[in-house]
């Protein structure tokens, strides 16, 4: 497993950036780069769990294991989902269980540094080094736009 970092500085306050990461309506903009359609299922409160879906019903499903508003949100990555129900976890999603993804958001004067960590497996670092910076792009975009 590899943590593979993406950072970004947004001319924007974090609270206006955490509002683009995790409203439901920009969450499908931003996402949309990994999986057209990309959406969750969640209460967003820190413990419980999310389904990060895309519109045929495959997933996965994780904790919300840090949520602290306006600056981190962890996911603690747990298995897969097939036709909208969760899988238990097999040999190949054993190897991946347990992945983190987090999000910290660094003020700096006008700015905020977004920076985004994911563990990934072999098969999937080079799509996440082409995909992971398109949707921080749209990050930026939908933050840096007037309200």
């Amino acid at each position: 497993m590899e943590t593979l970092e993406f950072k970004i500085r947004i001319k924007a306050p974090a609270q206006k950036i955490w509002e683009v990461l995790w409203d439901d309506e920009t969450y499908k903009k931003w996402t949309s780069v990994f999986c057209e359609g990309s959406h969750t299922i969640s209460s967003w409160n820190e413990g419980d769990k999310i389904h990060f879906m895309s519109p045929n019903g495959e997933g996965m499903y994780s904790i919300i294991e840090t949520k602290t508003p306006n600056e981190y949100m962890a996911f603690k990555h747990i298995g897969e989902i097939k036709d909208f129900k969760e899988l238990p976890l097999d040999e190949e999603t054993k190897k991946w269980s347990g992945a983190m993804e987090t999000y910290k958001l660094i003020p700096d004067g006008e700015y905020t540094d977004l920076i985004a960590r994911t563990d990934s497996v072999e098969k999937f670092v080079d799509y996440f080094k082409d995909v992971f910076p398109k949707g921080l792009e749209v990050v930026k975009q939908l933050s840096e736009e007037k309200e």
